[in-house]
């Protein structure tokens, strides 16, 4: 990669390494990281993270306004949110993850991790929206989506699964699993000031990017540059339903289904009489039996990928 050689910071930046991401495997990338820095843009430091909060306090000691390159999946991003957020740095990241969802709709997905590093470093950044949820006193950020119910429970059986199986392979592991605890949770959802559904339903996911579940396109005409976020409701579903549907949101045909519905919106209320689990960014976030999500639009400027966007200009059926 000779053009690296020159290559001129738009920013000051620091390459934030998960070590614990992909299962552990991220690891084996710190010495050829280092090497790749010292050779293409020394002045660049790795630091491999101690712990979540360890990782926020050195994004805290950065100057506002600069690039943190995050090398890990969904959840470093969802983890780092509220440092990059509260010091105003800018995010670009080399994806390491077992789902990405964040880095498909970055365009970063599928790039080698020297190519991501490189496009990382040199590219300009633009604004994305982000999600806030306030659930019972607790502030939770989100990248790609906020869920809640069943989609919530196969989360975080997948953190459970096992090591050989990462990315769509473990989400229909963990999926499996979960049907055969299969629940139904009551809420009332309440979207920028209108009832939209009171009963109950099997999941109602938030999503501000196209895929969740390590690419499964449930809301492909989702952006994260709209001011805005897209429920996905559903349910209720029986086991066999459940199951039917599962191939269908992998092959993004389930939008036509009566029991499926997405509504864009920029305020979002939900409440339940039983506790509801929910996980951002596939991270486990306890559980809410009332919570409010935003859109918080441009709140994070992010490198992408422009050659390797998901085709997000196109209008979808089902968005109202």
């Amino acid at each position: 990669m000779k053009e690296c050689a020159a290559m001129t910071l738009p920013a000051p930046a620091l390459v934030l390494l998960n070590p614990r991401a992909a299962g552990g495997r991220a690891q084996v990338l710190s010495e050829p990281l280092t090497r790749w820095l010292q050779a293409h843009a020394p002045g660049v430091s790795c630091v491999a993270t101690d712990g979540i909060e360890a990782a926020r306090a050195t994004i805290r000691q950065q100057a506002p306004g600069s690039r943190i390159v995050l090398v890990g999946g969904d959840g470093t991003v969802h983890q780092m949110l509220p440092a990059l957020v509260e010091q105003g740095c800018e995010l670009a990241l080399v994806p390491l993850g077992s789902g990405n969802d964040c880095a498909r709709a970055l365009g970063m997905a599928g790039l080698d991790w020297d190519a991501a590093l490189a496009l990382a470093l040199r590219a300009p950044a633009t604004p994305m929206d982000l999600g806030r949820c306030r659930a019972e006193g607790r502030t939770i950020w989100f990248a790609s989506s906020l869920t809640a119910g069943f989609d919530s429970a196969v989360g975080e059986r997948a953190l459970r699964g096992p090591a050989h199986l990462r990315g769509l392979p473990r989400y229909l592991w963990a999926t499996l699993g979960e049907l055969a605890f299969l629940r139904h949770w009551p809420m009332t959802i309440t979207c920028d000031g209108q009832v939209l559904h009171a009963g109950p339903v099997l999941f109602a996911s938030v999503l501000n990017t196209p895929s969740y579940g390590s690419g499964m396109p449930v809301v492909p005409q989702a952006r994260i540059d709209d001011g805005r976020l897209d429920l996905l409701l559903a349910g209720p579903f029986s086991r066999i339903g459940t199951a039917l549907m599962l191939p269908r949101m992998l092959a993004g045909r389930h939008l036509g289904h009566p029991l499926v519905r997405i509504a864009p919106f920029a305020a979002l209320e939900i409440r339940s009489p039983v506790d509801v689990p929910l996980a951002g960014d596939g991270e486990p976030a306890g559980t809410a039996r009332a919570w409010q999500i935003t859109v918080e639009p441009g709140a994070l400027c992010v490198v992408r990928c422009a050659d390797n966007l998901p085709g997000q200009q196109q209008q979808q059926p089902g968005r109202a």
